[in-house]
């Protein structure tokens, strides 16, 4: 149930199933008549159950500068255990809230508790442009509501006056100098104060350097705002990709560049049986579909959409965690299934989801060998699992594996010789000091060595068969502290196959 009060009157919205969409009554606003502001408020509460998206329509006349929002709710006290109040924003103008977003002007979550557009200029995360007459929306996303029920009041003002000129919009060029082909890193999972960031496009683009990437992708949350935003951050030393992550109620999904301007809705879940048209529309606009941190047990945060259009998967997220650990379990097991059927495999991927301090750029980083530094160059790389994982720059792995007669492949290829073919498998890595490496194959960890050196280099052999192990990936993990648990990732490897 909804209940929304307008003014003095009050009306009572009853509504099911939690993946719908609810619109309330319309808010309405007068010509200008000379004023120079109207301003409207709205207030309701909403229900536990109540739909993901609920919608305010605003009625906008003409002669409109801009339209500013601005919202609260209350946060009751909840028992231990029971998810309180958690309510997003975000704006539709005149073209409506139909999947596919033609009418989206812009998504602040719940990083923010106002906003504002007009033709040229807009808050972080929101689209600069005329404010056209029509009925435009509020969207309001209950990520969670308390048993109590989520209060709110929504603040509306329209100030009237000539638009200002729009900006002509700028991105960053799809390609940066580069050295041939070569081992380029990365970080592909980045939120700026565009989303729920805190950092500048500047200041991450000077994170981006000083931990020796090569290439950044943007990905705030549900919203592409920001792709005009980062063409004077780039330069012949560093490529930035345009993206966005998207943010469903079923999990998180990192559109990994895709075309300047490109916006992918997120209002849906695994249930609706929309992801396919939104992962196709992805794939169109040049981009890669990349799950994320798909264990995650934050609300909504575990992927539920199944790996059928992935391009890769994150597999490392962040820091170190257990979420990661599972992350990395359910993938190698995909490998399993890769194998077994003689189907693609999904490359693995390792992104630092950087939001504020204290969170570190490129940490972890995907290292990918490129033909160059261009967005078509890297994603080939990617999407062929031609890369390593790296918790930093300090971090350099080689990983190959080498048949009787010198056949030899790499990582993310396969080694095609005959099943009882000896093969040496060799791993040389620096910047790892007293680390463990572990040798992984489709049968489970069958090499585990002594720590490396305190000066963090060292080389690891390791003979095999194709028959014996169908693949060979390297992990690299610090010490544990005592028992059977490994120690964090400091580097993880894409596999090599062997055999025919």
């Amino acid at each position: 149930m909804c209940e929304e009060t307008h003014g003095i009157g009050r009306r009572a919205l009853f509504v099911t199933g939690a993946a719908a969409a609810l619109t309330l009554g319309r808010v309405s606003f007068a010509a200008a008549d000379g004023q120079d502001q109207e301003t409207r408020t709205v207030s309701g509460t909403l229900a536990p159950g109540c739909p993901d998206f609920v919608y305010v329509p605003v009625d906008v006349p003409a002669g409109v500068r801009e339209i500013k929002v601005a919202y609260t709710y209350d946060r009751p006290s909840v028992p231990a255990g029971t998810t309180g109040n958690a309510l997003d924003i975000g704006l539709f103008d005149q073209h409506g809230t139909e999947l596919g977003g033609k009418g989206f002007r812009g998504w602040s979550g719940g990083a923010r508790t106002e906003f504002f557009v007009r033709a040229d200029d807009a808050t972080p995360g929101y689209i600069p442009g005329p404010v056209r007459p029509g009925t435009w929306f509020v969207a309001l996303g209950p990520y969670t509501v308390a048993p109590q029920g989520l209060s709110y009041e929504l603040t509306i003002t329209l100030t009237y006056g000539e638009p200002g000129t729009p900006a002509h919009p700028v991105y960053p060029p799809s390609r940066a100098k580069g050295r041939g082909r070569d081992w380029y890193r990365g970080d592909c999972h980045l939120h700026s104060w565009y989303s729920d960031g805190r950092r500048t496009p500047a200041e991450i683009a000077a994170l981006a350097r000083a931990a020796g990437l090569d290439f950044i992708n943007s990905s705030d949350h549900n919203t592409h705002s920001s792709h005009p935003h980062w063409a004077d951050q780039a330069g012949d030393d560093l490529l930035i990709m345009l993206g966005e992550e998207i943010t469903t109620r079923n999990g998180h999904v990192v559109a990994l560049g895709t075309d300047p301007g490109t916006f992918v809705d997120w209002r849906y879940r695994a249930r609706d049986n929309r992801f396919g048209h939104f992962a196709q529309q992805i794939h169109k606009a040049g981009g890669l579909v990349v799950p994320a941190h798909p264990h995650a047990t934050c609300v909504g945060c575990a992927w539920k959409f199944g790996f059928g259009e992935a391009d890769a998967v994150e597999v490392w997220n962040g820091p170190y965690t257990p979420d990661d650990e599972v992350a990395l379990a359910a993938w190698d097991a995909t490998l399993v299934a890769s194998v077994r059927n003689d189907r693609r495999w999904l490359p693995g991927m390792g992104n630092s989801d950087a939001h504020r301090d204290p969170d570190a750029v490129g940490s972890p980083q995907t290292v990918v060998l490129a033909d160059d530094l261009s967005r078509e160059a890297i994603q080939a790389g990617l999407r062929a699992g031609r890369s390593y994982i790296a918790e930093s720059k300090n971090v350099t792995l080689s990983f190959t594996a080498t048949g009787g007669r010198g056949e030899r492949a790499g990582i993310g290829e396969r080694l095609a010789v005959a099943a009882d073919t000896p093969v040496t498998v060799r791993l040389e890595a620096s910047g790892v000091p007293r680390c463990t490496v572990r040798l992984i194959t489709d049968e489970g960890v069958l090499l585990t060595t002594d720590p490396l050196p305190v000066t963090g280099s060292g080389t690891v052999e390791w003979q095999t068969t194709p028959s014996y192990a169908a693949y060979v990936r390297a992990e690299i993990r610090h010490e544990t502290a005592a028992g059977p648990v490994p120690g964090a990732l400091a580097a993880l490897t894409n596999p090599i196959f062997l055999g025919r």
